[in-house]
C-alpha cells in the first residue's frame, strides 16, 4: 500500500462534500499538473490519502482510499489528463495544518512541506504514521 496527500480547495471540494459521496466516492479530475497525474496514474486501490484543504484553513483533515485507479479525467477531452476516484475513510480528530508539519521532526522532507503547490503527493509510511499521530488516528 502507498500513501498519498489529496489537496482541494475547500470552497470548491471540501471534505464534508467528499463524505457526502459516500462509498461511490467522487473522481479527483480536473488536475492539470504532470507530476500530479503521473503521482495518480502509479495509484493502487486501496491505497490512502489525506484529504487537505489547501488555500482556507491548509491543513489535513480526513482519510481517503482510492477505489477507482486511473482512468481518462471526464472534465476534459485532451487525454494527457486522468483521475482516480476517492472515498472518504475517516476525519482525522485533530487537523493537521500546514504549520504543525513545517515544525514537526520527521516531516521535514514532505513534499507538503516542501512542494506546497502540487495538488496530489506521495507521503512516505513515515510521514503518514505522524500525519495520524499528530490528528488523533490510528496509522
Amino acid at each position: 500500500m502507498k500513501y498519498w496527500l489529496f489537496k482541494s480547495e475547500p470552497d470548491a471540494w471540501s471534505w464534508d462534500q467528499q463524505v457526502a459521496k459516500g462509498d461511490a466516492g467522487e473522481e479527483w479530475h480536473g488536475v492539470r499538473n504532470y507530476q500530479a497525474r503521473n503521482n495518480m496514474r502509479a495509484m493502487q486501490i486501496g491505497d490512502l490519502g489525506f484529504f487537505y484543504h489547501s488555500n482556507i484553513g491548509k491543513e489535513c483533515v480526513g482519510i481517503v482510499e482510492v477505489c477507482a485507479t486511473s482512468a481518462p479525467d471526464s472534465t476534459t477531452d485532451d487525454p494527457r489528463w486522468d483521475c482516480v476516484h476517492i472515498r472518504a475513510v475517516r476525519p482525522l480528530l485533530r487537523p493537521v495544518t500546514l504549520e504543525t508539519c513545517k515544525v514537526e521532526p520527521g516531516l521535514e522532507q514532505m513534499a507538503l512541506v516542501n512542494n506546497t503547490r502540487l495538488s496530489v503527493q506521495p507521503v512516505t509510511p513515515e510521514e503518514w504514521a505522524i500525519v495520524c499521530r499528530l490528528g488523533g488516528v490510528e496509522a
